[in-house]
């Protein structure tokens, strides 16, 4: 049976491309969370009228990697202790943010902030919130990075994540190599 997480962790071009190579998830979808408007487009979401942070819907098989274990991964690759910021990208659009799609989720969600909270010497501002809804990114969003892998973005910023995933995850990694 598999699962769905939402999730807000700075440019969705990043995130996207980190889900993308964990083993046991089939699927993630760069789109928008957490907004008041019922549509809007990237330039409204980008210049922070909507409310909507960039997000990843990542589908996901638990019986190859579990929830507990998505969320190591999205606190490991990005700073939860940056306010509405990651990098260079600035605004709420950037927050960084869990959508809780069930009980059980928001308690693991709240567990694996805690336990993240070891890592970093600046507290976690990760916001953990109900689902509420979720929008898909324009075509031009979608698989940002396995599309343009030598643009400089991609090279200087979503690149050194995806070499930290492999870091982290090491001998025992769980991503198939992708050669980036």
């Amino acid at each position: 049976m598999i699962e769905t997480a939402t999730l807000a962790g700075g440019c969705f071009w990043c995130t996207e491309a980190i889900f993308q190579r964990l083993r046991g998830v089939s699927k993630v979808t760069s789109g928008y969370s957490g907004g008041t408007t019922p549509k809007h487009t990237y330039e409204e979401v980008s210049n922070g009228t909507t409310g909507h942070a960039e997000a990843i819907q990542v589908e996901f098989d638990p019986s190859q990697i579990t929830y507990e274990e998505i969320l190591e991964v999205f606190f490991a690759t990005h700073d939860p202790t940056t306010k509405d910021r990651q990098g260079a990208d600035v605004g709420t659009q950037y927050r960084s943010a869990i959508f809780f799609h069930s009980d059980e989720q928001k308690q693991k969600a709240l567990s694996a902030k805690e336990k993240a909270q070891a890592n970093y010497s600046s507290p976690i501002v990760t916001e953990i919130v109900e689902f509420t809804g979720f929008s898909e990114a324009e075509e031009d969003h979608k698989n940002y990075y396995n599309q343009n892998p030598d643009k400089m973005y991609c090279k200087l910023v979503i690149g050194p994540k995806i070499q930290k995933l492999r870091h982290i995850l090491g001998k025992d990694q769980k991503t198939p190599d992708y050669g980036a």
